[in-house]
C-alpha cells in the first residue's frame, strides 16, 4: 500500500499498481491510455475510493475521496500527461508517488510520477484535476476549510507550470 517519502514541498505517497498483460500494445510499451488507468488506481489506492462507491476494503490513511459527503461526486476535469520514456510491461506492479499540487476553491489537482519497478526510472509525470460537485443542486462545491488542512501536508511543487 502508500508508504510516504518527504519531498521538497511535502509528503509524497507511494503506491504499486500492477500492470495488466492486456494493458501493453505491440511495442511492449503500456498503451497510454491505460497509463491514464494506471493513474487512477494511484489515485484510489492513495485516497480512497469516493463515498458510495464499491464495497468496503482496505482504509487508507488519508481518505481525501472516500470522506466525501453524501451526495458529493469527485469529478475528473481534466488530465495532464508528459511520457519521459516507454514504461514496459512488467509482471511486477509500476510504482507511482502521489502528491497534491493545487488546492483552489472548487477543485485540486493530484500530481504523479510514474516509475519502472525495476529501473527506478521515471517514465511519466502526470496531473489530473478534481472538482467536488453536488449531484443534488447541480452544483459546483468550494473546498472545505477541513479538506484544506487534510490535504496541506500533501501540498507540493507542480508538473507542469
Amino acid at each position: 500500500m502508500a508508504k510516504d517519502s518527504r519531498h521538497d514541498g511535502g509528503l509524497r505517497l507511494t503506491v504499486n499498481v500492477p500492470m495488466r498483460w492486456g494493458d501493453m500494445d505491440a511495442y511492449g510499451h503500456i498503451n497510454n491510455v491505460e497509463v491514464l488507468r494506471i493513474m487512477e488506481e494511484a489515485r484510489i489506492h492513495a485516497f480512497g475510493p469516493p463515498a458510495g462507491t464499491g464495497l468496503p476494503g482496505v482504509d487508507v490513511e488519508l481518505p481525501i475521496f472516500s470522506d466525501l459527503p453524501e451526495g458529493t461526486q469527485a469529478l475528473v476535469v481534466e488530465h495532464r500527461v508528459k511520457y519521459l520514456v516507454p514504461l514496459n510491461y512488467r509482471n511486477v506492479p509500476a510504482r507511482i508517488e502521489v502528491w497534491i499540487s493545487a488546492v483552489k476553491g472548487a477543485s485540486l489537482t493530484v500530481a504523479y510520477a510514474i516509475f519502472d519497478p525495476v529501473t527506478r526510472v521515471k517514465c511519466a509525470m502526470a496531473e489530473t484535476t478534481i472538482a467536488f460537485f453536488h449531484e443534488g443542486s447541480g452544483t459546483v462545491l468550494r473546498i472545505a476549510a477541513e479538506k484544506k488542512a487534510q490535504l496541506a501536508p500533501l501540498l507540493g511543487e507542480a508538473n507542469f507550470h
